[in-house]
């Protein structure tokens, strides 16, 4: 993962512009809000596979940086910059084109469907004949060890089931990038751990970059991959510059 600026000394291959397979790249990318900038234009590539974090203050448009990359960005924020997935611009796509992939702190699962029928609800039209969509269902229920749950009613589910559904249904999707904007937040600090396991090593094992926002530096440590801030702002009220926290030598400053 890279921030903005010069390059370090020993740069690695996934520097924007040079990046490997199914890495998710952002260039030039910066929001602006009633004329005053969220945060400095960065530059950003996470590889197949790894989990970056995203850390800094309310407000500073972490959340906003993540609805610029999967398409949904309020309308009165200006974003400039390109998205880059694989290779492939998609910054002009729409969000259901991008094929990117984004959990919250709330699951979203549908309450007036089962759970069967809320995992259906993230599989590809593509995917034709009642029979191989039950048993995609089902293998996706069983990854979660939640085989057997199909007929329930979601509101009969704990906290991290519901969760365990989310991401079931967003990779039954088939994301080719992943974005988490803060899915661990709501949950009890047992159930944090454990759904963090299970999230990144999902991530990992689909080879998806992965993007996380957070507060919680456990979060970050637990993500494993590169930490970056944003939203620190000057004496006269000016964005300051994106800042790598940690990268081993694969990050650098974002230029001024």
């Amino acid at each position: 993962m890279t921030g903005r600026g010069d390059t370090p000394r020993n740069a690695p291959g996934n520097a924007p512009g040079n990046a490997p397979a199914n890495t998710l790249e952002l260039r030039g990318v910066g929001l602006r809000l009633g004329g005053r900038d969220l945060f400095r234009p960065l530059d950003l590539a996470v590889a197949a596979g790894e989990v970056a974090t995203l850390m800094g203050p309310s407000g500073c448009g972490k959340s906003s940086l993540l609805a610029f990359l999967c398409g949904t960005l309020d309308p009165a924020i200006r974003a400039q910059g390109r998205i880059l997935l694989d290779g492939a611009e998609i910054g002009r796509l729409p969000p259901e084109k991008r094929r990117i992939g984004i959990l919250f702190q709330d699951d979203l699962l549908f309450p007036h469907l089962s759970v069967a029928e809320n995992l259906a609800f993230g599989l590809p039209p593509a995917l034709r004949g009642r029979r191989a969509r039950r048993a995609r269902i089902e293998a996706a229920l069983e990854e979660a060890d939640l085989a057997g749950f199909g007929a329930r009613d979601p509101a009969t589910l704990s906290g991290g089931q519901r969760a365990r559904v989310a991401l079931m249904r967003t990779l039954l999707a088939a994301p080719r990038a992943l974005l988490l904007d803060e899915p661990f937040a709501k949950l009890d600090v047992a159930l944090r751990a454990r759904m963090r396991r299970f999230v990144f090593a999902h991530a990992r094992a689909k080879s998806l970059p992965t993007l996380l926002v957070t507060h919680d530096p456990a979060d970050a440590e637990a993500a494993g991959g590169p930490i970056l801030e944003i939203g620190a702002f000057d004496g006269d009220g000016n964005a300051a510059a994106a800042t790598a926290v940690r990268g081993r030598d694969r990050t650098a400053p974002a230029a001024g």
